[in-house]
């Protein structure tokens, strides 16, 4: 199933990426700049969710979906992270934790797939609640003023994406110690 609604909703969420990264090379305010990135990424965040909703209240889940559904949430959120890197809205270390943990973990999944030995590497609970920390974060620090008045959205991000660091790195772990004894075992 290479065209189903779904499938052609989380393919608009990978060619959408480079428009909420040139959003910032427009002639436009700050301020505006900041409000359409923000949107535009709770838009295609939002799609994320909505695309595997549909995927199985229409009965066209697949294979390649399932494959390509994290691949656009890891684009969206590395290049998200470049962008926030380069108007320096938060540090390198934190980007260099974050994606390197998501390239780490995707090829452990990838090699645990191939062993047969994937259900070690499942996604877990502690890995949904780093992405969703993520994903607060990210429009936090993107919007970068005060919403509403009240909230520093520049505060707040900074504070949930180092949260989010810590979260990620413990999940790291999480699914290495998972996988270690199924490593163990095809080492011998």
């Amino acid at each position: 199933m290479f065209w189903t609604l779904p499938t052609f909703m989380t393919w608009t969420r990978i060619v959408a990426i480079p428009l909420l990264v040139g959003v910032f090379y427009l002639p436009l305010a700050e301020p505006v700049r900041n409000l359409i990135a923000t949107v535009m990424f709770i838009v295609f965040a939002a799609t994320d969710w909505l695309d595997g909703y549909l995927a199985r209240k229409l009965n066209q889940t697949s294979a390649f979906g399932a494959f390509l559904d994290p691949v656009a949430d890891k684009f969206l959120v590395c290049a998200s992270l470049l962008v926030l890197v380069h108007l320096q809205r938060t540090d390198v270390f934190v980007a260099l934790i974050i994606i390197g943990r998501e390239i780490a973990i995707s090829a452990l999944r990838e090699w645990m797939a191939q062993i047969g030995a994937s259900k070690s590497v499942a996604v877990h609970m502690i890995g949904k609640v780093k992405t969703t920390v993520q994903m607060v974060a990210i429009p936090f620090l993107l919007y970068n003023g005060m919403l509403w008045g009240v909230i520093d959205t520049g505060l707040w991000g900074r504070w949930l994406i180092w949260i989010s660091a810590v979260l990620t790195v413990w999940s790291m772990v999480y699914y290495l110690q998972k996988a270690i004894p199924e490593i163990r075992a095809r080492a011998k």
